[in-house]
């Protein structure tokens, strides 16, 4: 007997047993009249995993049509909440914020950050708190993002040079891997001081990291398969956390034995900062005291490397993606920027503020693909009674940003194009209460801390790669049928990798320093 068939076998005969202990344990189970919200009827032991497909964010979207804004959802034997308009999602993320302040259990996320010590996955409280405060005021504050200015300068300088000389012979570029790389060494310099170990292949195992987090794996939500593992997802993370582990050891010995270099002040990275803290108490205003180890840096440090790349690394793929399908935008851009830099010099950080029109393609980008679809989720800490409907405690909501960005009812009949003019009289800063129509980095107390960080970056690279280049799509595509299909993950990126042909355009070739 195969393999499989051992498998499928083992499977039922736990289903059978499941349902037979249920029946017979419960036989006169009362029904507590609470109103659910209503959502497609489960199957038994998988609840409603059947209909998700291989886009889940797609078919959350499609199902809200037919069951309403707020719909409930079975994930196996995890109850669930699918939000799906703004209306609603102001309800959970800022009428009911500190009730939908948790993140649930993940096996993914348990085993790659040191049992969810990082910000990301870690459960709400004084812990959190303190390890946001410390990432939200030491690594990502706004002296942060304009100290690292001259490392976006260098990365860029260096890529813009190798597209000019490629662009010499009419090159194709693969431009998903071209700007994946670019951000990649953007954030290893910010974060690590170098872009890579000889010894070490960091950039193969961060690439893991995120796509084994961002796999569905069947056991979070049919907990006994855990045993089995049946996917072999939970296998994969091991290994790769080992490896991993050994990585981040390296780096934070190496930085600590450099701690007193007074050579480091001028360009201290996170990893030099967290280790200033080692050991320290880092207050969050309550009674209980966190120390910061090893364990809670090398947790810490994975998360700004794996949310700084996937991200921002997106963004720009789709917003070039984007710019290439619509001719007009491009040119409208590229106009912006001539008539503020001129053509003799390449985007500098200090002319983004001026740049009206970019702020716009990045905020209709972000609209149209937002970075996350579905928001990191949230569980619900007590049972709660929301418009009506009943929540009980250990609920997983689940926020489909996506469909929010697409609201005909918010942003006119054509909210599925892509039509940037639609924010000229709409300023975004995704932090304040004003832009709840548009929530690419969540909101409410668990929304990304990274975002002034993100957006530079964006906005930078995305204006200098317009203003160095006009972008040519290869001799058998046109912009009309350029493939915008999708792949799921963590952040959503093209299912095909973008493929262009850049042509340098300015007058004065940009000399490197």
């Amino acid at each position: 007997m195969s393999c499989t068939s051992i498998t499928i076998l083992v499977f039922l005969l736990f289903t059978f047993t499941y349902l037979l202990f249920k029946l017979l344990l419960n036989p006169k189970q009362k029904t507590i009249n609470h109103k659910k919200p209503p959502g497609p009827p489960p199957l038994p032991i998988i609840g409603n995993l059947h209909l998700l497909g291989t886009l889940p964010h797609r078919t959350l979207e499609s199902l809200s049509k037919k069951y309403g804004p707020i719909m409930s959802f079975q994930l196996g034997q995890v109850p669930a909440i699918v939000i799906s308009s703004s209306k609603v999602a102001e309800s959970f993320l800022i009428t009911n914020d500190m009730v939908f302040a948790n993140r649930p259990n993940i096996i993914g996320a348990e085993i790659m950050s040191y049992g969810c010590k990082g910000m990301s996955f870690s459960k709400y409280g004084p812990y959190w708190r303190s390890v946001r405060k410390l990432c939200a005021s030491k690594l990502l504050s706004p002296s942060k993002v304009e100290m690292f200015g001259p490392i976006r300068k260098e990365k860029l300088d260096v890529l813009v040079k190798s597209l000019e000389n490629g662009s010499l012979v009419s090159e194709v570029v693969n431009v998903s891997e071209v700007v994946e790389n670019l951000i990649e060494d953007i954030v290893y310099k910010m974060v690590l001081s170098r872009s890579k170990y000889d010894q070490f292949d960091l950039k193969r195992l961060v690439q893991q990291v995120m796509t084994l987090v961002g796999s569905f794996n069947l056991a979070d939500y049919v907990p006994w398969l855990g045993a089995f593992d049946p996917q072999g997802l939970t296998r994969a993370c091991k290994k790769t956390s080992k490896a991993l582990d050994e990585v981040l050891e390296t780096i934070i010995t190496e930085h600590e034995q450099t701690t007193n270099n007074v050579d480091k002040a001028s360009h201290e990275d996170f990893v030099d900062t967290l280790v200033t803290f080692m050991h320290q108490n880092i207050d969050d205003g309550s009674e209980q005291n966190h120390n910061i180890d090893g364990s809670n840096m090398k947790a810490i440090l994975l998360d700004m490397i794996v949310a700084s790349i996937d991200t921002s690394a997106a963004t720009i793929e789709w917003a070039l993606s984007e710019l290439l399908r619509h001719p007009r935008v491009m040119k409208k851009l590229q106009d912006e920027i001539q008539n503020e830099v001129g053509n003799k010099r390449m985007v500098e950080e200090k002319d983004l503020k001026k740049l009206n029109y970019l702020d716009m393609v990045v905020d209709e980008t972000l609209r149209l693909h937002p970075v996350s679809p579905l928001l990191l989720p949230r569980e619900c800490r007590e049972s709660i009674t929301i418009d009506g409907y009943f929540i009980k405690e250990k609920t997983r909501v689940i926020v489909n940003a996506l469909t929010i960005g697409r609201d005909p009812n918010i942003w006119s009949e054509n909210a599925e194009e892509f039509y940037p003019e639609r924010f000229i009289n709409k300023k975004m800063n995704y932090e304040g209460h004003e832009e709840f129509e548009s929530i690419p980095f969540g909101f409410g107390r668990r929304r990304c801390p990274g975002i002034q960080l993100g957006l530079r970056t964006v906005r930078f690279v995305l204006a200098q790669l317009v203003h160095c280049f006009n972008w040519k799509l290869p001799y058998n595509i046109s912009p009309s049928n350029l493939n915008m299909d999708e792949k799921f993950g963590q952040s959503i990126h093209r299912a095909q990798h973008l493929h262009a042909i850049p042509i340098y355009r300015l007058e004065a070739h940009h000399k490197l320093q």
